[in-house]
């Protein structure tokens, strides 16, 4: 039983937990932007913008330049939890579905998954306050992530109001990174015919991206429920709500619906993904030359 536990958690997860931390951080920081105009897309009532373009331009003419940056403290502050347990379930997944080292992408996708759903359980709550903060368009009532918090919980409690979403942040979190990690593995594996074992950076980063850009394509049906259900005045009612906010949106507004700010959550795949997987990769062989393990 120790060894079958020494298998599962060895010394190196603990490199994964602070490099994930690290590459959480960069993520917030270069995709923040491009994250807010993608949720107040999926969120606003239909016909208040014209697109992705208008979101930015109406943002920053009526709330100013950081009014992009809304919502970041939220991510910033779970970001490195939510990261670092991603990149440790999925190490962990990982040894799970094969004992060899070199898995297939199916068996990587399947990690990939697994990890996703352990992931909800923080990411859920993290992405409900950063919506909702996202949600306010500099009105006189606007307010702090505190006082979101402490409404949150006084209201709806727990599983109501702070882990509000959760089994749609699961719905679209197994998939998204079944995706997510296929496609990083995939395009890192070409690049290595090329440049061996160890790729250079720019190879790192575009491989960051494909992984981003399979990550959205994936789920992002999902994600628009998820931003719509965390965002609404109360808690989804029923177990089948997911399929209810689909067939929702679909009969307001046709199957674009299903899609709506997808454009900017590609654009911000490119950096943001590649900042989180290069940040995760050179993190990681920094502390295991530091640390030997």
């Amino acid at each position: 039983m120790a060894e079958s536990a020494k298998n599962l958690f060895p010394p190196g997860v603990l490199n994964d937990l602070l490099a994930g931390s690290i590459a959480g951080a960069a993520q917030v920081i270069v995709g923040q932007p491009l994250d807010t105009i993608k949720t107040r897309a999926q969120i606003a009532p239909h016909g208040q913008f014209k697109g992705p373009m208008d979101i930015f331009l109406q943002t920053v003419r009526k709330e100013g330049p950081f009014a992009l940056y809304k919502g970041m403290l939220s991510p910033l502050l779970g970001i490195a939890g939510v990261n670092s347990l991603l990149f440790a379930a999925y190490a962990v997944s990982k040894r799970v579905v094969s004992p060899y080292p070199q898995l297939s992408l199916g068996e990587i996708a399947l990690a990939g998954g697994m990890a996703g759903a352990i992931n909800s359980i923080l990411a859920s709550p993290v992405e409900m306050f950063k919506v909702r903060m996202q949600a306010q368009y500099g009105l006189p009532g606007d307010k702090r992530l505190s006082a979101v918090a402490r409404d949150m919980w006084t209201e709806w409690g727990f599983r109501k109001g702070i882990m509000r979403g959760f089994w749609a942040t699961v719905a679209r979190e197994i998939p998204a990174y079944a995706g997510f990690y296929a496609g990083f593995e995939f395009a890192k594996r070409k690049f290595q015919r090329t440049y061996g074992p160890s790729i250079p950076i720019v190879p790192l980063l575009a491989s960051g991206s494909c992984g981003g850009i399979c990550y959205w394509l994936a789920c992002y049906p999902l994600d628009v429920v998820k931003s719509r259900v965390q965002q609404a005045a109360g808690p989804p009612k029923g177990i089948f709500y997911i399929s209810d906010e689909l067939r929702i949106i679909v009969k307001e507004q046709g199957a674009v619906g299903l899609f709506r700010g997808l454009s900017p959550s590609l654009i911000r795949t490119i950096p943001a993904a590649a900042a989180t997987f290069a940040a995760y990769e050179l993190s990681r062989e920094w502390l295991l030359e530091i640390t030997g393990i």
